[in-house]
């Protein structure tokens, strides 16, 4: 177990690596999501591999190649099916690797369930992700997704660390505070609104006829799982005694520690999706 450590101060530079690796990070992930199918299949599928090899190394430091590995292929094994179209089988695929994974984990980690939970944890948020950008509008809920969590977790950040005031949960996240979990809020709102208003006035986008209040409550809806999201990786970090889940991207750790608010939303979103699919909003 590690220690909470103090809270620290607006680090400015660090901000300044956030944003540089953003200008890199950002326009892959928005052209993948642009041109969708293969390459946003693509782009999914090289997230679940270093997610999975994330986990591995967290989850079984004695054994982290294979472990990993395993929770790979599950993964990727129910999100192509996903991709597919084949959802009858990605359910039960995504259970069976589980099962799988904890099997070949045995030895490797503290528990077996450890591996289990890696592809329980990491492959609903893809298929989620799959599943969004492949139906109709698909091209706009997957945008508002992503500009929410990245508003949810930028003006968190900005909005901690200059506001300050009282913590959220010391205990698991001593850096988080109360003005940065409403700033994140407001903005992840405000978020899913200007995309809704893009999708009613460019061509390109498709309209995804969503009048500005129900936008709202979506971003919040999007912003509030982004946080759950983000303390539920913290807890998990203190769990395996680590700082952070890995150092991929310079400012933000490993992929898991820019990602765990999205995976949350991802599956709050696609929840709001399948409710307008069948109508029930109506």
């Amino acid at each position: 177990m590690t220690s909470p450590s103090p809270a620290k101060r607006f680090n400015w530079k660090n901000l300044r690596v956030r944003v540089l690796s953003a200008t890199v990070l950002v326009p892959t992930v928005v052209s993948a999501v642009w041109f969708g199918g293969v390459w946003f299949l693509a782009l999914v599928a090289v997230c679940a591999a270093l997610l999975a090899r994330e986990w591995g190394m967290m989850s079984a430091p004695r054994a982290p190649r294979g472990v990993a590995l395993a929770i790979g292929v599950a993964v990727l094994v129910a999100v192509v099916a996903a991709f597919r179209g084949h959802y009858y089988l990605t359910w039960p695929l995504l259970a069976a690797g589980a099962i799988l994974a904890a099997l070949i984990a045995r030895g490797a980690v503290e528990r077996r369930a450890d591996a289990a939970y890696g592809v329980i944890y990491i492959a609903p948020a893809c298929i989620a992700l799959v599943w969004l950008r492949v139906l109709d509008a698909g091209l706009s809920w997957t945008l508002l997704l992503f500009a929410v969590t990245w508003f949810a977790d930028i003006f968190a950040y900005v909005t901690g660390s200059i506001l300050k005031g009282p913590k959220l949960w010391p205990k698991f996240s001593p850096n988080k505070t109360w003005s940065g979990f409403f700033g994140g809020l407001v903005a992840a709102a405000i978020a899913a609104v200007g995309i809704d208003a893009l999708s009613g006035l460019l061509p390109a986008l498709p309209d995804m006829n969503l009048t500005w209040p129900v936008a709202a409550f979506i971003g919040f809806l999007g912003g509030l799982s982004t946080m759950m999201g983000d303390l539920w990786e913290s807890i998990l970090k203190r769990r395996f005694g680590v700082k952070d889940s890995g150092d991929l991207i310079p400012g933000h750790g490993g992929l898991l520690d820019r990602v765990d608010g999205l995976m949350f939303a991802a599956i709050v979103i696609a929840g709001v999706r399948l409710i307008y699919l069948y109508g029930w909003a109506h």
